[in-house]
């Protein structure tokens, strides 16, 4: 089961201590063969098509706060594992939001 995990701004900065320590969940989960991908995101650009015409908006969008803007595709036994990987990376940062998506399609059986 693969599942998709994103994080919004909490509005902290990152130090280099941080870096270190989620640089070593990374290798782990990477090790472990859970870590499918990982990334943050910029602010993004909404494409809307309506009757032939493309609009495109420049994020950010809504509330910055709910902007998503990291991210890491697992795969997993479970939900229940997913659901412990995001409990170990709020963590690392001394809580946080996330949400967890379930991805279906072809390629994860």
């Amino acid at each position: 089961m693969q599942f998709l995990l994103t994080t919004t701004d909490d509005g902290g900065e990152l130090d280099a201590a941080m870096y270190t320590k989620m640089g070593a969940f990374i290798e782990e989960l990477t090790r472990e063969g859970v870590l499918v991908a990982t990334g943050g995101l910029d602010a993004g650009t909404r494409v809307t098509t309506a009757d032939g015409h493309v609009t495109l908006t420049d994020g950010p969008f809504a509330e910055t706060k709910e902007a998503i803007v990291s991210f890491a595709l697992v795969e997993v036994a479970s939900r229940e594992d997913a659901i412990e990987i995001t409990r170990r990376f709020h963590a690392l940062f001394g809580g946080g939001t996330s949400v967890l998506h379930q991805v279906f399609g072809p390629a994860t059986g």
